[in-house]
């Protein structure tokens, strides 16, 4: 029986006392030297007798044992919509339940409005800054493939010979604002859900790039 927590208690085994040996039996009155050890038909002399094997186990989550467990996206921790319970050590998600999930994701992304127009003119050092401000400043998500760009456009400054400059010293704020829409817009839009499940097949560390939900938020 499960307790709350999660652990189990009891399997539910009865324990049966053997019942107690004959005083004697016919073979205890032989001599020791006498006695046969008697050796099955199907086992060669000093072959060992094969251990029991375990009979697996099959185990199942539901949404609340593994609401507690799962990272938000962008920092870690956190309540999100579209995750998958923890697999186990070396076992990862079926693809097809990726792909599904994949598939509630779109749907649901597809349904938030972009904003009409940029309201707030937002400094910013890098890519993946403007992209947490714009967060919350709209409290809205941004969609996973979204937050991989942003953080491709940072790396693909490492090096260059503006790598140490703020963002908004390269590129006007509004600009740089407006094409993180236009890009979400075409990634909301136009992403397939089976693109996006295989992309998470391949990457065990998804959703730390799948933003939580805005309660408030209103959707089409």
């Amino acid at each position: 029986m499960d307790s709350p927590s999660g652990g189990i208690e009891g399997f539910g085994f009865r324990v049966i006392s053997p019942s107690p040996a004959p005083a004697t039996r016919e073979r205890d009155l032989q001599p020791p030297s006498s006695r046969r050890r008697s050796i099955s038909p199907f086992r060669r002399p000093g072959m060992k007798r094969a251990a029991p094997s375990e009979e697996p186990v099959e185990l199942s989550s539901g949404d609340d044992a593994s609401s507690d467990s799962d990272d938000e996206a962008g920092n870690g921790k956190g309540e999100n919509s579209f995750r998958l319970p923890m697999s186990s050590k070396s076992t990862a998600p079926a693809k097809g339940a990726l792909i599904r999930r994949a598939e509630m994701y779109q749907e649901y992304m597809k349904h938030i409005p972009i904003p009409d127009h940029c309201s707030s003119l937002i400094p910013s050092t890098s890519w993946l800054g403007l992209g947490r401000s714009v967060k919350q400043l709209y409290e809205q998500p941004l969609h996973y493939l979204t937050n991989i760009l942003l953080r491709q456009w940072d790396q693909q400054r490492v090096g260059s010979d503006n790598e140490h400059q703020p963002l908004d010293a390269i590129i006007h704020p509004m600009k740089a604002q407006a094409l993180i829409w236009a890009t979400e817009e075409i990634h909301r839009l136009t992403t397939s859900s089976d693109y996006l499940g295989k992309l998470w097949a391949k990457d065990p560390m998804y959703h730390a790039y799948i933003d939580p939900v805005f309660p408030s938020l209103k959707l089409h």
